[in-house]
């Protein structure tokens, strides 16, 4: 008798077991069920804030994917407390980072001249403590290049817009357009990419830019516009390279005016950037051009390059991201250091 009771209470302690893995099991589903149908729902509300509508089911279900893993993605690193900057969900999370490369960073650092300038600030006794540009009145608000690939257009004439508000008192917003349209001529294609000193070059040569009023910005390349361009509204005598590899010397430099930089933003943390001093790993494959609009020192002491984009207002601090200065490598962060210019009045 005591035998079999001793087999019922093992049976009973099995069908306890069984019934609680079950229950445990049905709870993990049910989890993950709703984990499933939450990421569904981020992702729909996701859609209708930024207007993405997929051709079919397919695209969409391929999307949601790379969406799924870029929040995933953003999540892991956000819960990294010992990094000083964060990542956020964007317009750019439905792309994979090779999607998002092609279609936006296109400067064309590799095809740079060689050829050297002078450099008027290279005797600089001393600069501010810090500089914002924006705060002198010498920055337009914050543009979107959109899937055109011509950083470097937004860049030169960021720079361009700066040095005309310095010479002339007045900020006007110039025109993007008119250099994808018109300088064609050189290394200049357009959406397909460019450069910075090919720009200036350009603006000088053609005596000038036009306004953004004037010769609107459509994101797409477009026939040169002879009558707006004619229009002149700001000038420049030129352009001038800073030393290479040298942070000292673009401080000098950002210190008197914006400066158009080109950097590598290729990574996956540039593309969902959200605030913060950003410190994180990038090569010196130069592919985006921006412009340095100042530099200064965070609340713990880290230094840093105020850095306006051209992916609108919904990406990092409005627009900005903060860049690391005086780094150990002579690149600076992204190689930030290496191929920088500014046009001259």
């Amino acid at each position: 008798m005591e035998s079999i009771n001793l087999q019922l209470c093992k049976l009973c302690t099995c069908l306890a077991l069984v019934m609680m893995l079950g229950a445990w099991s049905s709870e993990a589903t049910s989890r993950s069920l709703q984990d499933a149908s939450s990421m569904h729902g981020r992702h729909e509300e996701w859609m209708a804030r930024y207007g993405r509508v997929y051709t079919d089911n397919e695209e969409k279900e391929k999307r949601f994917k790379i969406f799924k893993e870029n929040v995933a993605y953003i999540e892991s690193s956000n819960a990294d407390a010992s990094k000083p900057y964060k990542l956020r969900v964007n317009q750019f999370t439905d792309l994979t980072n090779e999607e998002f490369i092609a279609s936006r960073n296109r400067f064309k650092g590799h095809e740079c001249s060689t050829k050297t300038t002078s450099f008027k600030y290279e005797n600089v006794a001393s600069v501010p403590a810090t500089m914002d540009w924006r705060k002198k009145g010498a920055v337009t608000p914050i543009k979107d290049q959109g899937q055109c690939g011509c950083c470097w257009a937004f860049s030169a004439v960021a720079a361009t817009e700066g040095i005309t508000q310095l010479t002339t008192g007045k900020l006007v917003s110039l025109s993007e357009q008119e250099l994808v349209d018109c300088d064609t001529k050189g290394v200049d294609q357009g959406c397909e990419g460019g450069l910075m000193d090919d720009a200036f070059q350009f603006i000088q040569q053609n005596h000038g830019l036009s306004t953004e009023a004037n010769y609107p910005y459509n994101g797409v390349d477009g026939t040169c516009n002879t009558k707006k361009e004619a229009n002149i509204a700001a000038k420049i005598t030129g352009h001038e390279d800073v030393p290479a590899n040298d942070e000292n010397a673009l401080l000098n430099a950002v210190a008197h005016q914006p400066v158009s930089v080109a950097i590598d933003a290729s990574g996956s943390d540039f593309q969902f950037y959200s605030s913060g001093v950003f410190t994180g790993t990038c090569g010196t494959s130069l592919d985006h051009g921006v412009t340095a609009i100042g530099y200064g020192v965070s609340d713990d002491g880290t230094k840093y390059w105020l850095v306006k984009n051209s992916w609108g207002t919904e990406w990092g601090e409005e627009g900005y991201i903060r860049m690391q200065r005086d780094v150990d490598a002579k690149e600076g962060l992204c190689g930030i250091a290496m191929e920088a210019s500014y046009p001259t009045a």
